[in-house]
């Protein structure tokens, strides 16, 4: 094949500590042609030295850069123009994907332009803290984002050609915003019933919750209207105390 099935894409800055774990889960994807996009934003921390080691040891080939960005959506649109695969996902510092054969299963599916799966959270020690939640949806597309990240941002595989460039207006919800503008451009999604990716709790929108609500709010009324987001929220203000308990907010 002239290009990679998958381009598994990483961005970080200053998470030195994080990017062998990530760097490893991919290293060891086997029975699959893929690539790993590694976007760095100029840390300070030594990253570069250490995606640069990585690059000349991987198995796999190994596009990346590190110079200053406009923040980390910035950062998102630069790896998704570097990357020359078939697919894209995101695998971000200190994420990492289930397991070595996690990509050949996927390539083993039928043909579709989204693949999506469960995500376990993980604490910084590496211990599952269970499946995230909501669980994915039995089927998918755009309207299914109405009441939230139905679908873990780190378990949705997106064919390239219909991966939009974020919208850097957004400064922390931008990616249920792509998602939705993603799959309101496929044709077709598979739920591939695995667990895709585990993904490390305290991400930036459960750093700014508060203003991560407020934004999310704008996407979600800037697709699904004024009035029906309202009424999305307001099931979502309900549902909370139970997520709370479980220890999901």
């Amino acid at each position: 094949m002239d290009h990679p099935q998958f381009s598994i894409i990483t961005v970080t800055y200053n998470a030195a500590p994080l990017l062998d774990a990530t760097f490893r889960s991919v290293a060891e994807q086997r029975n699959v042609h893929c690539e790993h996009v590694v976007v760095d934003g100029n840390s300070s921390d030594g990253s570069a030295a250490l995606i640069d080691a990585y690059a000349l040891q991987s198995v796999h080939p190994v596009r990346w850069i590190s110079e200053p960005d406009k923040g980390l959506y910035d950062a998102m649109n630069k790896a998704l123009s570097m990357a020359t695969g078939e697919f894209v996902l995101f695998i971000n510092a200190g994420d990492v994907l289930h397991d070595s054969d996690t990509l050949s299963r996927i390539a083993a599916l039928p043909q579709a332009d989204v693949y999506y799966g469960e995500a376990l959270r993980v604490n910084p020690q590496g211990r599952s803290l269970g499946f995230r939640l909501p669980r994915p949806p039995r089927h998918l597309n755009w309207r299914s984002l109405r009441f939230g990240m139905s679908v873990c941002h780190q378990s949705f595989i997106v064919r390239r050609s219909c991966a939009l460039p974020y919208d850097t207006q957004y400064r922390i919800a931008a990616d249920i915003d792509w998602m939705i503008r993603c799959l309101k451009v496929c044709r077709h999604t598979i739920h591939t019933h695995q667990v895709i990716s585990h993904f490390l709790v305290g991400g930036i929108s459960s750093q700014r919750r508060s203003k991560a609500w407020r934004e999310r709010y704008r996407v979600l009324s800037t697709h699904y209207g004024v009035a029906g987001n309202f009424l999305c929220h307001l099931w979502m203000f309900i549902r909370y105390p139970f997520r709370l308990l479980v220890g999901q907010p």
